[in-house]
């Protein structure tokens, strides 16, 4: 499957009884919420550690055709802001996160706003970063606490780990850091946040990362259904490996044509939009699928 369409989280409790049936019991929200939309954000890591079982339960709640995508935690990005977390990110892969195993994708760092381009602090916090489970298991034992041995098959399985970036400071608006992402083969984070936060749509990975927060009103405000089309055309456009005519790039040089997976992921919850705009995105672009299959049928006759 090319293209994920989920929720960033999953435990809100005003969607009890809108989104989630009034009968259903909490604990299997999960179970419920991950039949309804593709993929889901994990963001509970983002603000404290979880537990080895945590994983082991949140794969075993989950389709075997599910997927995951992890958020970093933000004692690395907003308190000790890249600065000496090796370790950090050691204890961070030594959680257990990895038991998620095939259904692990992506992992989001997002970034603080008054956090600044700092090119050199970047570059090696990328350079940090493990690619594989493999890699990823290895260096989980420079863990200084809560040590952790990985089974077999997930501490050497060669399955890829993507990495994607959420920045919200307008110097990043620069050509460095986009040829630095490219380097290093991380994709930006395409967000849209109302305005509030820079939006671009440079492409500097071999897939594809969008959060939509919100067009009108942060965390709240819906997308109606001609703005889920738009979204649609350019998510179809970008998996097919071509770029919107009018794509909001900082580099003019476009990227290398091929087809990309995509991870689309809404936030904006606070008024129990998010699993409802999903699953509308989900059937636009399905609809969109037929119609180009249909198309390559005839041209086929």
């Amino acid at each position: 499957m090319n293209t994920r369409i989920g929720i960033s989280g999953w435990v809100y409790p005003p969607w009890r009884g809108i989104f989630y049936p009034e009968d259903l019991n909490q604990k299997k929200e999960l179970h419920y919420a991950s039949r309804q939309v593709q993929s889901i954000e994990i963001n509970g890591t983002f603000y404290s550690s979880q537990w080895p079982n945590s994983f082991k339960h949140w794969y075993s709640e989950t389709p075997d055709d599910f997927c995951f995508s992890v958020k970093g935690p933000r004692y690395i990005t907003h308190i000790r802001r890249l600065k000496e977390v090796e370790i950090p990110l050691a204890n961070f892969f030594a959680t257990g996160v990895l038991y998620l195993d095939e259904k692990l994708e992506v992992f989001l760092w997002q970034f603080p706003p008054n956090f600044l381009f700092d090119e050199e602090r970047l570059e090696n916090f990328f350079k940090m970063l493990p690619r594989s489970f493999k890699e990823a298991a290895k260096f989980s034992k420079k863990a200084d606490r809560h040590p952790i041995e990985y089974p077999k098959h997930i501490a050497s399985a060669n399955r890829p780990l993507r990495h994607a970036i959420e920045i919200r400071h307008h110097s990043f608006e620069n050509p460095d850091f986009i040829k630095l992402l490219r380097k290093y083969d991380i994709a930006l984070v395409f967000a849209d946040t109302a305005g509030t936060w820079p939006y671009m749509e440079d492409i500097t990975s071999d897939f594809l990362y969008l959060r939509l927060h919100g067009p009108e009103e942060l965390y709240k405000s819906g997308y109606d259904d001609p703005t889920l089309r738009w979204w649609a055309d350019r998510i179809k456009t970008w998996t097919e490996g071509r770029q919107p005519k009018d794509a909001l790039t900082i580099i003019d040089e476009k990227p290398e044509v091929k087809t990309r997976k995509a991870y689309i992921y809404f936030d904006n919850d606070i008024k129990v939009r998010a699993p409802f705009d999903a699953q509308t995105l989900m059937k636009f672009l399905k609809s969109k699928t037929k119609e180009t299959f249909s198309s390559q049928s005839e041209l086929s006759l």
